[in-house]
């Protein structure tokens, strides 16, 4: 509970700058997403692209937030969250070089599996410390928005006669 909780006796909203990086860090991916399937096809090549990138960073950026997290810990992170950053980490370098060597749709299936194991793993790897639950409110959009936009994304690819 924070400390704004117990002077209302309510829960706090989340803070403007959580909210920010929340649901600002999906709009490329949203945009991206869109652009695919309804802009001209010439724009098509550097949408793919650019989606995929952005998407492999927020799942390294998240790796880094967690191990960031499991340092505030008394005794040091457990190896749970160790096994949940690293393979957050090697999903987002992995579709990295599926999208610098051409495997668009690979690079998509990586990153699907990355936030949907970060879905389920975060509650097994979550810090024992209560944490900010104002910040744990927005985490079904952080999870649920770039799983259903990057599987637009590779649906997209599926259909794709260019690929």
């Amino acid at each position: 509970m924070d400390s704004r909780e117990r002077r209302s006796g309510k829960r706090a909203r989340s803070p403007r700058i959580d909210r920010l990086f929340v649901y600002g860090a999906m709009l490329p991916l949203l945009t991206g997403a869109l652009i695919l399937w309804f802009a001209p096809e010439a724009q098509s090549f550097l949408a793919l692209n650019l989606t995929l990138f952005w998407g492999a960073s927020v799942l390294m950026f998240v790796a880094g937030v967690r191990r960031g997290a499991s340092l505030r810990q008394p005794g040091g992170a457990a190896i749970a969250e160790i096994v949940v950053m690293i393979g957050l980490f090697l999903a987002g370098v992995a579709s990295l070089v599926a999208t610098i060597w051409a495997f668009p749709l690979a690079a998509a299936l990586l990153q699907i599996a990355g936030f949907a194991s970060l879905g389920i793993l975060d509650r097994i790897a979550a810090p024992n410390d209560d944490g900010q639950p104002s910040v744990e409110r927005l985490r079904p959009l952080q999870i649920c928005a770039p799983i259903a936009v990057i599987a637009a994304v590779a649906i997209w690819i599926w259909r794709s006669p260019f690929l």
